[in-house]
């Protein structure tokens, strides 16, 4: 299987990385500065070799993305302190858009996960531009979420994030959805564990954990583990591994919403979106994925006046 990550920012860099260890053929790794692609490659290259793991990696410019059988879109603007997901809509529907453009015709079968925020509208971008097969665009942002959720959740009880389970879909930002109802300390719901404030609380930091680090780096976003993420949904892929992960997916009506990419669980595999997994939410649950889902079609109306 033939990997091209476009980008070369931080979260490019490291998922380029974390992919490397899913020991796919072939890497490609594209970015605007070329020396800087190439430098990463010539790196990853020789970290490889000290893991005795022999994965081809190579740079270049979108010639070099030729029969990819994944992309990963990891390029456009980030986020600065203040600004919100939407705020990029503008600057990186074009980026993307570019992005698209340059590879789908010489990748008629590759699977795209997109990364660039707002990511679940950079999914729709990529739709109408690429015109593939709905199940094989999807955006890299439940995995991410649900993986935050169960960090704080591990970190708050003292406990393995091994024995944590969680599921957070909708709207990558403010209006994700953690899954109370199926969140779980080995089996058994997290409120026998937390109070009510407490689990309200750790809701709040995973809806607003990209933020903080954003605070807190002053000059980026979080790239560690949004690469370790990428990582994981590729992984499931080029191996065939079907793993049930929430990324951002068509839907046709289920959960109620029609005619948007949204993070629901879905089955991963060679194929892309093998199957939506279809979860009976409870009412809060299904109130604050429909307003999830509007959220989205909010930036899609705006994106809708854009030239990109």
């Amino acid at each position: 299987m033939k990997v091209s990550i476009i980008g070369t920012g931080k979260v490019g860099t490291s998922a380029v990385i974390h992919v490397s260890y899913c020991n796919p053929e072939e890497i490609v790794v594209v970015g605007r500065n070329a020396d800087r692609a190439k430098g990463i490659a010539l790196d990853l290259k020789h970290s490889l070799a000290a893991k005795d793991t022999d994965v081809k990696i190579s740079s270049g410019n979108y010639s070099k993305t030729k029969n990819s059988d994944i992309i990963v879109v990891a390029v456009g603007l980030p986020r600065k302190p203040g600004m919100s997901r939407k705020d990029l809509l503008e600057g990186n529907a074009k980026i993307v858009a570019d992005v698209v453009r340059k590879t789908y015709k010489q990748s008629k079968k590759a699977i795209y996960i997109i990364v660039t925020n707002p990511l679940d509208v950079m999914c729709y971008v990529t739709s109408k531009i690429s015109k593939f097969p709905k199940q094989r665009i999807m955006g890299m942002a439940g995995v991410l979420d649900t993986s935050r959720f169960r960090a704080f959740i591990a970190e708050k009880l003292n406990i393995s994030v091994r024995d944590v389970g969680a599921l957070v879909l909708g709207s990558h930002g403010n209006a994700m959805v953690p899954l109370l109802s199926r969140t779980q300390i080995r089996g058994t719901n997290i409120s026998k564990f937390l109070k009510k404030n407490e689990i309200t609380s750790l809701v709040k930091r995973t809806q607003n954990a990209g933020a903080e680090i954003v605070s807190l780096e002053k000059s980026g976003s979080a790239y560690i583990a949004p690469g370790a993420s990428i990582a994981v949904m590729v992984d499931s892929i080029i191996n065939n591994k079907k793993r049930i992960l929430p990324v951002s997916a068509w839907l046709n009506g289920e959960y109620g919403v029609k005619g948007m990419f949204i993070g629901v669980p879905v089955v991963l595999s060679r194929k892309g979106i093998d199957r939506i997994i279809k979860l009976n939410l409870n009412a809060e649950e299904k109130k604050l994925f429909k307003k999830s889902s509007a959220v989205i079609g909010s930036m899609i109306k705006s994106l809708n006046k854009i030239k990109y």
